[in-house]
């Protein structure tokens, strides 16, 4: 757990540099793979997955 969120928080980081600077290929985007594997295997995982729910069912309704 301990090394799953660290990993998170330092593929965050790597990710918003990534984006801060406009430099996205496919490394990148492996990358970003990994962060969303890693984070979901952290506590905030289910947060973050009732956050897309919330919105997925928000956009439906919008239609």
């Amino acid at each position: 757990m301990i090394f799953s969120v660290s990993a998170v928080v330092l593929l965050g980081l790597l990710i918003w540099f990534l984006l801060r600077i406009r430099y996205f290929r496919w490394a990148e985007v492996l990358i970003c793979s990994t962060f969303g594997f890693l984070l979901g295997e952290t506590g905030a995982g289910p947060v973050v997955q009732g956050v897309l729910d919330g919105l997925g069912g928000l956009l439906s309704q919008l239609s």
